[in-house]
């Protein structure tokens, strides 16, 4: 059982309750979080805000040095938070489970360290100069979902610390333990009040609401649905907060006539069923041309089969739980759906507890339900198409634009294809292989603004442009 105290000024913070986090994978208590209400989050933005006043006005390599700093923590404590990750989100140590979220922490973490936003001079000529100067925004309120716990914690914190922010985060209650443990891993190295958290069951009072809503916290950066994404930005308006929205996809990939279905067949399941399609930018939608379908489908299936899911500290476990019951239910009537509507090809039936295995459905259309609407699971439709420019169509006819890919074996091709996708991230012969180095964000309903990269960084900013 893991238990610990909200982190708010540097120090251990307790509550008058807690709720209970539950193991998807045994249906069993994980831990215990502090259930904080609105007086917890003033504190925390008021410790946050205290704070600011002097992180702010660090140099760029003294903010690149605690980055830094932190960074080494979180490698120092990798084993530590796999665990926890796997307690209560339920993926599995190994593979692309808890110890790869981990390490990709760490290597985000780092990367963003070592970025910058130098000064620009835009004019310098005996009409005076000009500089453009990139100024921290004060408070951020960063509101994180249950799938990535850790991953999108640092996404989040990482570049607020770099550019001389300080933060408040609530993480989602079905899975505040791993952050918690990491906000306080943090703090080792940090001065009080640069990063607080805050937990909530959200059944009384919810934080994240709270949190939009606050008028000394400058920015929201929230993952999460495109439902409560709305909300959020309805909330932040009253106080005009900065906001780095990334919301859900619907993310198809498109097969062309000329792939090999035996070499991408490994790629295309991983592109749909990483973290157990618990991702936004996962593969949801699978256009197969009609040459090449049954061929795809068969290589597909035969490698699906093989994936062995099971309870997540298990060693050989490479897919675990659905994460909670809600989603669950709702994966189980898309999928319920789908089986009268298509032809099953693997899975289709719901498992034991929380247990759902890899589910291949042909025969589908856009209309379907499992076609439309994001089903979050390891779930993936497969709709053929005999047009090129038809498969083009369908592909955009969503209003979530994340990501998309493109399978093929001529590049150029594939290239001409993916241009004309209505995603902010398109890739080819693979499917959401998201970088540091490039910026990553939506379009249409799946989000507003960037993250990663000195793009992602600046979105932590106000310009100030300075005459002389």
């Amino acid at each position: 059982m893991y238990t610990y105290d909200l982190t708010i000024d540097g120090n251990a913070v307790s509550t008058g309750s807690t709720f209970e986090v539950i193991n998807p994978s045994t249906l069993q208590p994980a831990g215990a979080a502090p259930n904080a209400g609105a007086a917890e989050l003033d504190a925390a933005v008021a410790a946050a805000k205290r704070a600011f006043e002097t992180w702010s006005q660090k140099s760029d390599e003294e903010l690149q040095a605690a980055c830094e700093e932190v960074t080494a923590k979180i490698g120092e404590h990798a084993e530590e938070l796999a665990q926890i990750i796997t307690a209560e989100q339920g993926k599995p140590l190994n593979g692309l489970g808890s110890r790869w979220e981990v390490g990709g922490a760490g290597a985000w973490a780092g990367y963003t360290a070592g970025l910058s936003l130098p000064m620009k001079v835009l004019q310098d000529n005996n009409e005076g100069r000009v500089e453009l100067h990139r100024k921290p925004l004060g408070v951020v309120g960063s509101i994180t979902p249950w799938n990535f716990p850790v991953l999108i914690a640092i996404w989040h914190i990482m570049p607020a610390l770099r550019t001389g922010n300080t933060v408040v985060i609530k993480p989602s209650p079905l899975t505040p333990l791993s952050t918690l443990r990491l906000v306080q891993i943090m703090n080792e190295v940090l001065p009080a009040g640069v990063v607080n958290v805050v937990t909530g069951d959200d059944a009384e009072q919810n934080l994240g609401a709270l949190m939009s809503a606050h008028s000394d916290i400058r920015k929201i950066v929230f993952t999460g649905s495109c439902a409560t994404g709305q909300k959020v930005m309805r909330s932040a308006a009253e106080t005009m907060k900065r906001l780095t929205l990334e919301l859900g996809g619907n993310d198809a990939g498109i097969v062309l006539p000329d792939a090999d279905p035996k070499q991408i067949a490994e790629g295309l399941f991983w592109g749909g069923f990483i973290n157990n399609g618990q991702t936004c930018a996962a593969m949801k939608r699978l256009y197969v041309h009609e040459s090449i379908h049954d061929e795809v489908c068969e290589a597909l299936v035969d490698y699906a089969r093989n994936v062995p899911m099971g309870d997540g500290l298990d060693e050989n476990s490479v897919l675990g739980p659905v994460q909670n019951r809600m989603q669950f239910d709702k994966l189980s009537r898309l999928v319920a759906d789908a089986c009268e509507r298509g032809d099953v090809l693997l899975g289709g039936k719901p498992g034991d507890g929380l247990f759902f295995p890899p589910t291949i459905i042909a025969g589908l259309k856009n209309g379907d339900a499992l076609v439309d609407e994001e089903q979050f699971g390891p779930a993936l439709p497969i709709i053929k198409y005999s047009d090129v420019e038809d498969a083009i169509a369908q592909a955009n006819d969503s209003a979530n634009g994340l990501g998309g890919s493109v399978w093929s074996s001529d590049i150029d091709a594939a290239r001409a294809v993916a241009k004309r996708m209505e995603c902010g991230s398109v890739w080819i012969n693979k499917h959401g292989m998201i970088q540091p180095n490039a910026p990553f964000g939506g379009v249409k309903s799946s989000g507003i603004g960037v993250e990663f990269g000195e793009e992602g960084l600046a979105e932590y900013t106000d310009i100030q442009v300075l005459f002389a």
